[in-house]
């Protein structure tokens, strides 16, 4: 089978190899689309994520969908916890001390023509959702998960602070939770055109000195309940903090390039806040699937681009470059 395999910092190299080995409660799925994540920039930029460093040539993607032997269309979670651990038992799978993640550290991910994969983490997707709908399930998931952090009530103000795909979709379900008011903010200006579309009553282009005070200026006269970082830059997690109003909520779902994230402790002191980060999902896939199937949420729109297994060096590049939204690779 073909596979995509990163060997250093923008090396991504095509690969001739055999079909994994499929064991004891596995699946073997034939990869049908793939999206390519911030995460995966992240790798592909940079050679590591966090405190995670490549150290073999690995498979990256974790963003998924594909199909059995047997015909059966599956989501695949790229997470596959214990559940024997503590933070298992006492219901925080992502939390996993032992989690197995699909293109992260020695385990490979998606970008290849065939992956054996634990059938616990397998989700059957009716027709109705599209393979690159079934790859775009997992960015959902994060949304949601981001979102369940927030405990939004009805009427709420809300901010966004990043309107990548993970900030629309935020977007999207915040209007579902019944949000009244929703601020937006992007570095980029085809972001920020699609903000309106997804559901910002206010959308904000941050690329200047001007363009944030104006948006400064906004929030003061209200302020936001709860304000949610899907950046990672220290841009966004400075305007999230001084948006927010005493007694809310701030919750980081951005990576930051650097590993670091810092906020004036004063600030946060004196408001009161609460801060929370997101570790990717919870058990979402079945509400992430419910809520496509019945067009509540609309992922199939945020892709705006599409690229052959063989063309996956080019569509990382897009990506990393911050044209259109969501990129998937079709196989």
């Amino acid at each position: 089978m073909k596979s995509v395999r990163l060997h250093g910092t923008g090396d991504l190299r095509i690969h001739e190899e055999p079909d994994p080995v499929v064991r004891a409660g596995e699946k073997l799925i034939r990869v049908k689309a793939v999206g390519v994540c911030g995460s995966d920039l992240h790798w592909f930029s940079e050679g590591a994520i966090g405190d995670a460093t490549l150290d073999q040539p690995l498979v990256l993607g974790h963003e998924a969908a594909g199909i059995t032997a047997n015909g059966q269309r599956m989501a695949i979670d790229p997470a596959i916890s214990c559940g024997r651990c503590k933070y298992c038992e006492h219901g925080h799978p992502n939390l996993c001390e032992n989690m197995i993640f699909a293109g992260h550290g020695k385990t490979d991910g998606a970008l290849c023509e065939r992956m054996a994969w634990n059938e616990r983490s397998l989700f059957p997707i009716p027709d109705s959702i599209t393979d690159a709908d079934g790859a775009m399930l997992e960015p959902l998931g994060v949304a949601i998960h981001t979102v369940d952090l927030g405990k939004i009530k009805a009427g709420m103000s809300v901010g966004v602070f990043g309107c990548g795909p993970i900030g629309l979709l935020i977007m999207q379900l915040l209007k579902l939770s019944g949000a009244a008011n929703i601020i937006a903010t992007d570095k980029l200006a085809h972001r920020v055109e699609a903000a309106k579309r997804y559901g910002a009553s206010q959308a904000f282009l941050v690329s200047d000195r001007l363009g944030r005070e104006e948006m400064r200026a906004a929030v003061q006269k209200r302020g936001v309940d709860v304000a949610f970082d899907a950046a990672g830059t220290q841009d966004a997690v400075d305007d999230a903090f001084a948006a927010v109003l005493s007694g809310g909520k701030v919750i980081l779902a951005g990576i930051p390039e650097d590993d670091k994230t810092s906020f004036s402790a004063s600030l946060a002191r004196r408001k009161g806040l609460t801060i929370k980060l997101v570790r990717r999902m919870k058990h979402t896939y079945p509400r992430a699937i419910e809520l496509v199937s019945k067009g509540l949420i609309d992922v199939r729109s945020l892709v705006t681009h599409r690229f052959s297994l063989e063309q996956a060096g080019e569509g990382f590049r897009v990506a990393q470059q911050r044209e259109g939204l969501k990129i998937i690779i079709e196989l």
